[in-house]
């Protein structure tokens, strides 16, 4: 925990007294804490107790009155390696799950870089509401870790389970989010990411709808897990999740397939996330083909190497991981294509979905693997599914 940034996210609720304790257990772990309260938070416990606990300034308007002083939301994400709001009530995981950005600790929590934990705290009858449990729904797909609340008498006089998760125990859970993911040190990884653009002309080219998007949040979550990264990346406009990940630039399918092979010897985890363009023409144009006089034109394609499969032929003990996107048959053909390019894990994209695809920040997998376990995830982040992805690569090892 040393060194850790934490933002504590604290709101209206009676439990907010428990988040004293908390703070005081994050500060004695090592971790720097950054108080965020929503207004009503502040009707509980005195700001001031919690700025003296952390040494800093509790954050909750977005300015301060009397200087004018913005308090920066986004800096906040930024600077977080992770948010914990204790307690969260229903009225802030309804916020949180439906984007209402009305107060500071829910435009932070919007502006996280980094993944949020929510402690929920409310009256068993609020807690077992479709409305609470369809929030909840909503923030476990956006990748948001709850600590489930116990049972046991709560601030009504009723008895059952709403009673927010004890001081000790959400650290505990705090401990165990950071230690997990320092689970892949010691190995390294490779993750092909991107579409490849494949050049008529100067101009020109065949391409795909790739962002890049997964491959980026793989390569980000096997980082941050403790693996060290390369990344193959084709043409996209994203920026490198993290300053130790080696990212190495390509274009074509060609480029990609001489890069991943010089180095796929010395990794021990391979994920094939990039949409390789399957042909490339014969012959590229030295200068812009014109269309006057043109009518049609005809272009003539060769087919590129198939990376996966080529790599997947030397493995030689490499855990490898692929990615099918398809329109139909979709459970078979990713089956067959687990099979034919050895692959250990395949994981399928639905274009079914309308939240699942290129360009969407959303994604709806089914994770299947050799030994014929079949795992399907509903829609979440793409930065939520690398995790379902990563978890996967790390049963497999250890069960292989």
């Amino acid at each position: 925990m040393k060194g850790k940034h934490i933002v504590l996210g604290i709101t209206g609720g009676i439990a907010a007294y428990k988040s004293v304790m908390l703070l005081r257990l994050l500060i004695k772990s090592g971790a720097e804490v950054q108080v965020v309260m929503t207004p009503s938070a502040k009707e509980f416990v005195s700001p001031v107790t919690f700025a003296s606990l952390s040494s800093k300034p509790v954050v909750s308007e977005f300015f301060t009155a009397n200087s004018g002083e913005w308090h920066s939301h986004v800096d906040l994400g930024l600077w977080a390696d992770l948010m914990v709001v204790a307690p969260a009530t229903a009225s802030t995981i309804g916020k949180m799950a439906n984007g209402i950005a009305d107060n500071m600790l829910v435009t932070t929590y919007l502006s996280a870089k980094e993944d949020v934990m929510v402690a929920p705290a409310m009256d068993l009858d609020m807690w077992n509401h479709p409305g609470t449990q369809r929030n909840i729904a909503t923030l476990e797909k956006d990748g948001v870790i709850i600590v489930q609340p116990g049972s046991g008498e709560l601030a009504s006089g009723l008895e059952g389970k709403g009673r927010m998760a004890e001081p000790q125990e959400i650290l505990e859970e705090i401990k165990k989010y950071f230690n997990k993911r320092k689970d892949l040190s010691g190995l390294k990884a490779m993750v092909t990411a991107g579409p490849t653009y494949e050049n008529i002309d100067p101009v020109r080219f065949i391409g795909n709808y790739s962002s890049g998007k997964m491959g980026y949040e793989v390569a980000r979550e096997l980082d941050e897990r403790g693996a060290e990264v390369t990344l193959i990346s084709g043409p996209v406009n994203l920026p490198v999740p993290s300053d130790s990940i080696k990212k190495i630039e390509v274009v074509s399918a060609q480029e990609m397939y001489t890069e991943a092979k010089k180095i796929f010897d010395e990794n021990q985890i391979a994920v094939f996330a990039a949409a390789v363009a399957d042909y490339a023409p014969v012959e590229v144009a030295e200068n812009k083909i014109k269309r006057e006089n043109q009518e049609e034109m005809t272009i003539t394609l060769k087919r590129n190497p198939d990376i996966a499969a080529s790599l997947g032929a030397l493995k030689k003990g490499q855990t490898t991981v692929g990615f099918a996107l398809e329109t139909q048959n979709e459970l078979e053909n990713a089956k067959r294509k687990l099979h034919d390019k050895n692959f250990d894990i395949i994981v399928l994209n639905s274009m079914q979905h309308p939240q699942a695809g290129f360009m969407k920040d959303t994604n709806k997998v089914t994770i299947i693997n050799q030994n014929g376990e079949i795992e399907d995830f509903d829609v979440k982040s793409k930065r939520a599914v690398a995790k379902d992805i990563v978890d996967a690569i790390k049963k497999w090892r250890e069960n292989d």
